[in-house]
């Protein structure tokens, strides 16, 4: 399973065969350290760096050097509560910086310096926030240190007697952003007179080393045999519009592979579709395969003379789906079926949604349509950032689906908004339907879902509780 923090998760192994799976991850640097607990988690990072076109600085080496100064770190071993690192160096936000408890943006000043934009206190869960920027550039030299300062000030005043305000995000909200900065600026300057380190040059290039680009052919801009299969195929046309992207090199592109398709829970794949992945990622990708933290995979370097060909082996083991962006492609969490904290089921609301909306006509015509769904409040699924998310929840003894619309985790970021009351199982479908008219009937030419609604507001979409009344549904 590809979860929404990059990561991959075994969800059956028998708790004696544990010992001998991290022993064979080990022989190929992979690992399961730090995946709960309050400490750093995983650092996350945009899925297309060093390959987007937009992009102004490759953040994977400072995650690299993030993640060696974070695992095993003494210090931050016992943190108040979990601590989530996100890293992006584009001009599009790919990596939901502003909803972690810090998010980096590599960016370079005017002389051409590369530092790092600072965003603390984002996060979603019972207490949804967009993260707030205390430093528009720290110098790479500084980042490690930087971010020292940060933990410790979260270390020392972060709440211990309560979980549920225990995440830096409290913290930066109790003391105001002001304040907050203040201490930080204060305790970096304590652990420059205490002789802090700077983060030098030459390891800076000794991590980078491991990014370099790969051996690139020099290729034309514009490839005919490319052209002439999008004019010759339909269904190969839709599928380069929705889920191939431009490359930064020319005559190479980017390829999003669905993980969402009816019969199969989002994120999901098995052990012998990974074998199929990884032979396909030899053949047309540098040996390279990335996950995204929208839960699909991506080959980041491709030819475009070979994107048909690809997409002949991809059909050919279900990983061709052209959704990539619509309402199909949502997110969601295991829910109620596998996970003790939730409330409500996920993946059986999934399926229903995906066999509902299967008329791929219709979903292009919708356009952009973030759905993302999570079974409990605490937001595996990201539900607060999808332009429609809903969230499963328990009224006595029976599951209901709150709908929130106008969620954005993109640079322009926003929280959903509950509409109102919740839907019992059998009306999420039918209230999701009446949504969709509404946004059909009031939208500009070309409006996306998350601009008709910022354009509008929720009210409009209200009408969806007349309709259920008229139809003596029970809410």
């Amino acid at each position: 399973h590809m979860t929404t923090r990059q990561n991959i998760q075994f969800n059956w192994p028998n708790l004696e065969d544990v010992p001998n799976i991290l022993d064979d991850l080990s022989t190929v640097q992979m690992h399961a350290i730090q995946t709960s607990g309050n400490c750093i988690r995983n650092i996350s990072a945009d899925q297309l760096a060093g390959v987007a076109r937009d992009e102004v600085v490759d953040p994977r080496p400072y995650a690299e050097i993030m993640r060696q100064w974070s695992t095993f770190h003494p210090e931050f071993a016992y943190l108040p509560r979990k601590f989530k690192f996100a890293f992006t160096g584009a001009k599009q936000d790919r990596a939901a910086i502003k909803f972690h408890d810090i998010g980096y943006r590599a960016v370079k000043n005017d002389a051409g310096d590369i530092g790092f934009e600072v965003y603390v206190g984002g996060g979603m869960g019972r207490t949804p926030m967009i993260g707030k920027v205390i430093n528009s550039f720290v110098p790479e030299a500084d980042l490690i240190t930087y971010t020292e300062a940060i933990m410790r000030v979260y270390n020392q005043f972060g709440r211990r007697d309560n979980k549920y305000k225990a995440r830096i995000k409290i913290l930066v909200h109790e003391l105001g952003v002001e304040e907050f900065t203040r201490r930080v600026d204060a305790e970096f300057a304590a652990l420059g007179r205490e002789g802090a380190v700077p983060l030098d040059r030459a390891e800076i290039e000794r991590v980078s080393a491991y990014f370099t680009d790969p051996d690139y052919a020099e290729l034309p801009d514009q490839c005919g045999a490319l052209e002439q299969n999008l004019l010759d195929n339909k269904d190969f046309s839709f599928w380069h519009k929705q889920n191939v992207l431009s490359h930064k090199k020319a005559g190479y592109a980017i390829v999003n592979l669905s993980l969402k398709k009816p019969g199969v829970p989002p994120g999901d794949i098995t052990d012998k579709q990974m074998l199929v992945v990884a032979d396909l990622a030899d053949q047309y990708s540098f040996g390279e395969l990335r996950s995204t933290h929208e839960q699909n995979l991506v080959f980041a370097d491709v030819r475009e003379e070979d994107l048909f060909d690809l997409w002949q082996s991809l059909r050919d083991t279900g990983f061709a789906e052209p959704n990539i962006g619509t309402m199909q492609d949502m997110i969601c969490c295991p829910g109620l079926d596998f996970c003790t904290l939730a409330n409500a089921r996920s993946i059986p609301i999934a399926e229903k949604i995906t066999r509902r909306f299967d008329d791929m006509d219709y979903l292009y015509d919708l356009g952009e349509l973030k759905l993302k769904m999570s079974g409990c409040i605490n937001a595996c699924g990201h539900h607060h950032v999808g332009h429609i998310g809903i969230l499963g929840v328990n009224k006595k003894g029976t599951e209901f689906y709150q709908i929130t619309l106008g969620g954005d985790a993109t640079d322009t970021a926003s929280i959903g908004k509950i509409m109102g009351r919740g839907f019992p199982e059998d009306e999420i479908v039918p209230a999701l339907e009446d949504i969709l008219k509404i946004y059909i009937d009031i939208r500009t030419p070309g409006e996306r879902f998350i601009d008709t609604y910022r354009r509008v507001g929720v009210d409009p979409f209200k009408a969806i509780y007349e309709e259920f009344s008229l139809r003596g549904a029970e809410l």
